[in-house]
């Protein structure tokens, strides 16, 4: 069975209503901390126009599968949440969106936990 928090797929999500997703029936949660990543027009000083992302169906989910599980053992984290996106993207969509929930944060850990997970 998929894992419903880890999503790789074509269209935008709406940061929003994820973020409620994820918190909710779940009133332990105290904190969401996210990363939200776009497409930028300039890369490495050239102007971009657009860029495609592929992946490996199944082999993508399960190694953001194991990194899930190691950011777990590390943190105490009750739920973490990624989506990225692949196929054509313009400057300025949404790539990749790491949402996790837990009791309370402090801002070492938030980095932390984000920077293992991106």
């Amino acid at each position: 069975m998929a894992n419903p928090y880890i999503r790789i797929q074509e269209n935008d999500f709406d940061v929003s209503a994820e973020i409620a997703a994820l918190r909710k029936g779940d009133p332990r949660v105290g904190a969401v901390v996210t990363f939200l990543g776009t497409v930028r027009d300039i890369n490495e000083g050239s102007q971009i126009k657009g860029m495609a992302l592929e992946h490996y169906p199944g082999m993508t989910e399960k190694a953001l599968e194991a990194i899930l599980s190691q950011a777990k053992e590390r943190w105490d984290i009750y739920q973490t949440l990624v989506i990225h996106r692949i196929g054509q993207l313009s400057p300025e969509d949404q790539i990749v969106l790491v949402a996790r929930s837990e009791e309370h944060t402090s801002e070492l850990q938030s980095r932390e936990t984000i920077s293992y997970a991106v």
